[in-house]
C-alpha cells in the first residue's frame, strides 16, 4: 500500500497535524496525506487528501523521500513524501485534533507516528 504525505512549507515552518484522540494512533503527530486509492496516481492522491483534510488546493512539488515501513502486525506500507510550497486557501483543521506550523528544528519534540520518526529527524537537521 502506498501512503502519500505533504511537507507543506511556509515562512520557514512546516505544517504538522495531530491525529484525533480515540482513533488509530490517536494523539500522534503526522504530516497531512493518506492512502493512495486503487488506480490513483501519487500526486493527484495527495491533492485529494489535502482538499479533504485541510480544504486547500495544493501544487504538489518534488518527491523528497520514499521508504517502506511495517507497523507491528500489519502489512508493509510505502511512505512517499512530497514538498508543497504553493497552495490556495488557508489550511483549515477538518479532521485533526489540531494543526500547527512548526520550525523544522523543533519537530523532534513532537510524538510523531513511528513510521515518520526517522524522516522527522532528517528534517530537523
Amino acid at each position: 500500500m502506498n501512503v502519500v504525505a505533504a511537507i507543506i512549507e511556509r515562512d520557514g515552518e512546516l505544517l504538522i497535524c495531530q491525529r484525533k484522540t480515540g482513533r488509530s494512533h490517536g494523539g500522534k503527530w503526522e504530516f497531512p496525506g493518506g492512502k493512495v486509492e486503487a488506480r490513483e496516481r501519487l500526486k493527484p492522491a495527495l491533492e485529494r487528501e489535502l482538499r479533504e483534510e485541510l480544504a486547500i488546493r495544493a501544487a504538489i512539488g518534488d518527491e523528497i523521500a520514499r521508504y517502506r515501513y511495517t507497523y507491528p502486525g500489519r502489512r508493509p506500507i510505502q511512505l512517499i513524501f512530497f514538498r508543497v510550497t504553493e497552495f490556495e486557501g488557508e489550511p483549515v483543521n477538518v479532521i485533526f485534533e489540531q494543526i500547527r506550523w512548526e520550525k523544522p528544528a523543533n519537530l523532534a519534540a513532537y510524538d510523531f507516528l513511528d513510521g515518520d520518526v526517522e524522516f522527522v529527524k532528517t528534517l530537523a537537521r
